[in-house]
């Protein structure tokens, strides 16, 4: 999963990426790349099932986090974003907007002034008219095609693209289109930035984390309406923490109220906005966190791990992680029924430790 962080200038998306990666840009990317560092993803349950099995290998889930440069100020109103800008957000499968809502008058806002609502509608505003130009380039183009030649497939991309407009013009996000499945797969190739998962972040300072549901409220119903996500945080704080031991982190946390790290609320609201699940293959080997969309039936779970095992799939084994750890061993499970033998059609749900039996 590749997560792009987008921000104006001093916004804190620079703190932001240090703090989730514990890298500094300079240390991230070339010089005049895009800062880019791949994280692993936490998880308790990993750290228990290594625990148990002792293997030779723990592998983690990951998600790339990639800054991106290149974004300056300007006029909201009349800002705009590049076309390679566009192009390198295209490429995330989910967007991360960091906007500024503290205050430092040692660190000037490039606009003069602060107003975390103005700055996320200013990115919010341009990745709608992306969209909206490609919708109408593409649906210029296909009404010639249709009237030349109607192709069953041209027209249902056409339906499809007419409706995209509509939603568009009415500066709705495309998440919010209800195109059905038909739909969504006629117009996957656009990558259009308004279906990604969207997550704000509001760069908080640190009287600003007390009353942090004071200050998100009125991002509330934005988030709401377009299916995105608001998290406060304060990109300067979770780094200074970030650089602490885990006992004087965990108290640093607990002084300002902050029950979990930047990076698992932020990967925790990813996989909720993706819909992402994790399932666990075990063993003296390795154990390991395989990472699929909810719903993702037994064959195509195997696929991940491996083709050939899709191929040749027989059966899962499958046991809940909550099941396992009561028992604490997959022999105890298989007595007393709990390890239970699943088909081709067989949802993957989250936790589920699986082995899968397949013929070569």
């Amino acid at each position: 999963m590749k997560i792009c962080i987008v921000g104006l200038p001093q916004s804190g998306k620079s703190s932001l990426f240090s703090a989730l990666t514990g890298l500094g840009a300079a240390a991230a990317s070339a010089k005049g790349a895009d800062p880019i560092a791949v994280v692993k993803v936490p998880d308790p349950r990993l750290e228990k099932l290594a625990a148990i099995f002792e293997p030779k290998k723990k592998t983690a889930a990951s998600i790339e986090f990639v800054e991106l440069q290149g974004l300056t100020a300007g006029d909201p109103a009349k800002a705009s974003f590049s076309e390679q800008f566009l192009g390198k957000l295209r490429t995330a499968d989910a967007l991360l907007a960091v906007v500024r809502s503290f205050r430092d008058p040692v660190v000037p806002h490039p606009l003069n002034s602060v107003d975390a609502r103005r700055d996320l509608a200013a990115v919010e505003t341009e990745l709608l008219l992306s969209d909206l130009a490609i919708v109408e380039s593409r649906i210029e183009k296909l009404v010639k095609q249709v009237a030349a030649k109607k192709s069953d497939r041209d027209v249902r991309e056409l339906a499809a693209l007419e409706k995209c407009r509509t939603v568009l013009e009415s500066e709705t996000p495309l998440r919010r289109a209800g195109l059905s499945a038909d739909e969504e797969g006629l117009l996957r190739g656009f990558r259009f930035l308004t279906q990604k998962p969207l997550i704000a972040v509001v760069n908080l300072d640190e009287d600003e984390i007390r009353r942090e549901g004071e200050v998100l409220a009125p991002f509330l119903a934005w988030a709401e309406a377009g299916r995105a996500a608001v998290v406060g945080l304060s990109a300067k704080i979770e780094g200074e923490i970030g650089q602490l031991p885990e006992a004087d982190a965990a108290g640093f946390r607990s002084d300002f109220g902050i029950a979990r790290s930047a990076l698992d609320r932020l990967i925790a609201t990813a996989y909720r906005m993706m819909g992402l699940i994790s399932f666990f293959t075990v063993g003296g080997d390795e154990v390991k966190a395989w990472t699929v969309s909810d719903g993702t039936v037994a064959t195509r779970a195997a696929g991940v791990i491996h083709s050939d095992i899709e191929r040749g799939f027989i059966r899962a084994e499958v046991v809940s992680y909550e099941q396992f750890i009561v028992r604490g061993d997959i022999a105890a499970c298989r007595t007393d029924g709990t390890l239970r033998l699943e088909g081709k059609t067989y949802p993957v749900r989250d936790g589920d430790i699986i082995n899968f039996r397949f013929a070569v």
